[in-house]
């Protein structure tokens, strides 16, 4: 295929927004101690993911998510996938919310040292190919904090 063809359809698809996605979920685990998004909607103009807490984020934790995953996307981390077997694949990454009928050779996307994840979706090639990531809202109820991010472009 064609690159110019293959970054359309990149484009299309919000490769961006999904690897944003990645990113954003292991922030949140990592600040948060929770699982990865239980829902997320992935759009061009803007993206949604909800998250299982215990509390609402206060202004300044959602202040250092957009900072650490900003500090992410900066480091031109390379983009890539792995092939590799279930079991190999379990000890690295959180299989639960994989479909039982999934394959046994799984492909684990990573982004630089910083995230892997088991994914079918389509990703940048490196996170210089990210904008600007920014917290447009969020809403807490019932444990369940749903926040709403775009990107914009990089100066």
């Amino acid at each position: 295929m064609d690159n110019s063809v293959l970054n359309e359809a990149k484009k299309q698809y919000a490769c961006d927004m999904h690897t944003t996605e990645h990113i954003l979920n292991q922030t949140m685990v990592r600040m948060f101690g929770c699982s990865r998004s239980v829902n997320a909607h992935i759009e061009r103009k803007k993206s949604k993911c909800d998250y299982l807490l215990a509390e609402s984020p206060t202004d300044a934790q959602v202040e250092e998510i957009t900072r650490r995953v900003n500090e992410v996307i900066e480091q031109n981390l390379p983009v890539y996938e792995q092939l590799m077997s279930r079991e190999e694949a379990a000890s690295i990454v959180d299989l639960s919310k994989l479909p039982e009928d999934a394959s046994e050779t799984l492909r684990v996307i990573r982004v630089g040292d910083y995230d892997a994840c088991a994914c079918i979706g389509q990703h940048v090639d490196n996170t210089s190919e990210i904008g600007v990531f920014r917290i447009i809202s969020h809403d807490f109820e019932n444990g369940r904090w749903r926040m709403r991010f775009k990107l914009d472009e990089r100066n």
